[in-house]
């Protein structure tokens, strides 16, 4: 990862960037920016998250969160606004949505959620990975071939290991019920 900043905070109201970059500098590093335009030239693949506003004068933050997403950027963004969500929202590619005011504990909580979710999402896509191959090799290999197999029992003990994390971060992100339940019905169907 490079030295750049984790979380970019974007918001014209500068005292109220300033605030939110306070309020999350004391655990990661934390970068802010007062306009659109500014928020785009420090945006970098070391941002893990953008706390974006969405009205500002020139650049809003929705034109912003489009070319986030043009340019090929991964990081989360959550939309801290004042603007109450409207059908608008469902095309959006945001990650999460805060309508202000927040507290420093809301802030600092969904930062770890969506930073977590990244984890979580190549945690399950390893998994996947790993467990498909497995399971290939256990429907072509006989038992004693796979038992005698260092590179097997390696991959046997990633995939349990994987499964173990996965469980744990669905039960962390149990905070977020709509989420749990949206993954527990996608569980449920396969």
């Amino acid at each position: 990862m490079s030295d750049g900043p984790e979380v970019l905070v974007v918001d014209d109201e500068t005292r109220l960037a300033d605030l939110f970059a306070a309020w999350l500098g004391a655990d990661r590093s934390v970068e802010t920016a007062y306009d659109g335009e500014e928020a785009l030239e420090k945006m970098s693949d070391s941002v893990e998250v953008v706390l974006l506003d969405r009205r500002m004068p020139g650049l809003s933050g929705d034109e912003v969160l489009e070319r986030i997403r043009e340019r090929g950027y991964d990081s989360r963004v959550v939309m801290v606004t004042a603007v109450d969500p409207d059908f608008d929202i469902i095309e959006m590619g945001f990650d999460d949505y805060l309508v202000k005011p927040v507290s420093k504990d809301e802030l600092g909580g969904i930062v770890e959620d969506v930073k977590q979710r990244t984890e979580y999402e190549a945690d399950i896509q390893e998994y996947y990975a790993l467990a498909s191959k497995k399971a290939l090799l256990e429907s072509e290999k006989s038992e004693r071939e796979l038992e005698e197999n260092e590179e097997y029992r390696g991959l046997a003990s990633r995939v349990d290991e994987l499964r173990g994390r996965v469980d744990a971060t669905v039960s962390e992100l149990s905070s977020h019920d709509d989420f749990v339940g949206a993954f527990q019905d996608l569980q449920s169907e396969n």
